[in-house]
């Protein structure tokens, strides 16, 4: 670990997409962190996107960031399918991972990655930020409490409209591109945050012609009958949001229930809405902790654990198993 101390931590960012561009905007609101480096696959955007958030260098090639002895943390941003090999790069250079979700493709690649943390005695971490949210968290130590009763049942949706564009990373199988990765994830996160594993699970699923995943409905199966209907899809708008039936009231995280949200408890029909009054895109939560995991010498967040980033991709890969969904 480079830093030992409390101090400034230096930011690299690999993958310089639409995500990097909120998770750059936030970091700037983070007292203890800087950003320092950024890499893409091209010089002229990794200038580019360095100017426009002062970032100190620029490069060319992941590699070139990676061999950066002056950077303590990455962000690695890139499609789902280079997060495995992103990440061994980097933390075989000494530097601490924060890596987008989905952790990466399957559990075998996440089990490499975890391994390979642990070689190098290096902080890994998926960047599931929902999990950092104010108001998630509010949620989960509220069905915890059991003020409301028990669980007795939970939806989760995550989904929207995009016209189908097969060059685009959302539609690209290789890439992992397809609802359930890219926004299937927060519903099974939600379910495994709140319920944890299921003993059985039910899916199917629709698929554009390239074969990727277009939308898929899945229930999720726990001891004394209860149940989570989850479903993503990239064929239409739906609710987006997270409710949690227990018996004496509803608890409900609002549209878009993995942002920066309001949640409303309904009780005998009367609504109360909580504003968690938030100022930021939502990034800097998950960066705040990360930076107190360097400072404190940690290798593994207590938070998103390992524990927790593989029974969620364990999960996925069960969904993807039942619906015959495959990448290679």
């Amino acid at each position: 670990m480079k830093q030992s101390q409390p101090n400034t931590i230096r930011w690299g960012i690999i993958g310089l997409g639409n995500i990097a561009h909120k998770f750059a905007q936030d970091l700037l609101t983070v007292a203890d962190a800087q950003l320092y480096a950024v890499a893409s696959r091209s010089q002229k955007k990794a200038s580019e996107f360095a100017e426009l958030y002062s970032a100190i260098k620029s490069y060319g090639s992941y590699n070139a960031l990676a061999i950066d002895k002056n950077i303590d943390a990455v962000y690695i941003a890139t499609p789902h399918a280079l997060h495995k090999d992103n990440t061994l790069l980097c933390l075989n250079n000494g530097i601490a991972v924060l890596c987008e979700k989905p952790f990466a493709m399957n559990a075998k690649e996440v089990d490499e990655m975890i391994r390979c943390a642990k070689a190098n005695n290096t902080l890994l971490m998926e960047a599931l930020w929902t999990r950092f949210l104010p108001h998630y968290q509010f949620v989960i130590n509220k069905v915890k409490e059991n003020t409301l009763g028990t669980l007795v049942k939970m939806e989760a949706s995550f989904g929207f409209f995009r016209s189908i564009d097969y060059n685009s990373r959302l539609f690209n199988k290789s890439l992992g591109g397809g609802s359930l990765l890219d926004i299937g994830i927060y519903p099974i996160f939600a379910a495994l945050s709140i319920l944890g594993k299921p003993k059985t699970i039910d899916a199917k699923a629709t698929f554009f012609d390239n074969g990727a995943d277009s939308s898929c409905d899945m229930v999720f199966n726990y001891e004394n009958n209860v149940i989570a209907h989850l479903k993503c899809s990239l064929l239409e708008d739906l609710p987006t949001e997270a409710i949690f039936y227990c018996e004496k009231g509803i608890i409900k995280i609002n549209k878009q229930f993995h942002c920066p949200s309001t949640v409303s408890i309904i009780i005998d029909g009367k609504e109360e809405l909580l504003d968690f009054n938030y100022h930021t895109i939502g990034y800097n939560f998950e960066i705040e902790h990360f930076n107190a995991l360097i400072n404190q010498g940690k290798s593994e967040s207590p938070i998103m654990s390992f524990n927790f980033s593989k029974k969620l991709i364990a999960i996925i890969d069960d969904v993807r198993s039942i619906i015959n969904l495959k990448y290679q």
